[in-house]
């Protein structure tokens, strides 16, 4: 059982990974320079992860990881979104968004968003959480339609997008703002938008 000492210089560590790795990439990025940076030792990586390779798919693993102990919190996964009722699909489609803007705004760091962007290059990069999975399943059955349809995956990119963008894109979002972070009048102001967006999904527009 870890201390909890022990979790927060695992934390340390993940953190200061995630910054370097952010900046220079996983091959510009050196072990030592992770240690040095965080001030640890190479056991303590090779004790928590094995090497450089696993601790950065460990960002991603704790990333899914916190999503799914989110999901748990308010989403039933085994109910079938094809057996809910319409009002009960968007009662649970706008659930999962204000869920996901409270996640996203409180525990993703701009160090964090910089890694999953550079991340998504990586052809192999397949999101892993169930929250997204049940995510495209809902939608699909608010349209009726197979999970694999080409409408039914834009509409739940941009249902992301609409959560993503304004932190994805400063240039765009904050320097147009004038203001350094993200106000809860802001975030109030995303939440808005994507309820309205479900609100034009479930009316079929």
């Amino acid at each position: 059982m870890q201390t909890k000492k022990s979790e927060n210089k695992k934390e340390k560590i993940l953190k200061t990974a995630i910054k370097l790795f952010a900046k220079k990439g996983f091959a510009g990025t050196s072990i030592r320079e992770i240690c040095k940076e965080a001030s640890t030792s190479l056991s303590m990586i090779s004790y928590y992860w094995g090497g450089k390779k696993e601790l950065y798919q460990g960002i991603l693993d704790n990333l899914f990881e916190m999503q799914t102990k989110l999901a748990e919190t308010f989403l039933d996964l085994k109910l079938n979104p094809f057996e809910m009722t319409h009002e009960k699909q968007v009662e649970t489609l706008k659930l999962i968004a204000n869920r996901t803007i409270d996640f996203f705004y409180s525990n993703i760091s701009n160090d964090l968003i910089l890694f999953l962007v550079k991340e998504q290059q990586n052809k192999d990069f397949v999101p892993k959480s169930p929250m997204f999975s049940y995510l495209r399943k809902l939608i699909a059955g608010l349209l009726n339609k197979d999970e694999n349809d080409r409408e039914v995956i834009f509409k739940m990119l941009f249902f992301m997008a609409q959560i993503n963008s304004p932190r994805v894109l400063p240039a765009f979002s904050l320097r147009q703002l004038n203001q350094e972070e993200f106000t809860q009048d802001d975030i109030e102001i995303i939440r808005k938008n994507l309820n309205d967006y479900i609100d034009l999904i479930a009316k079929g527009i």
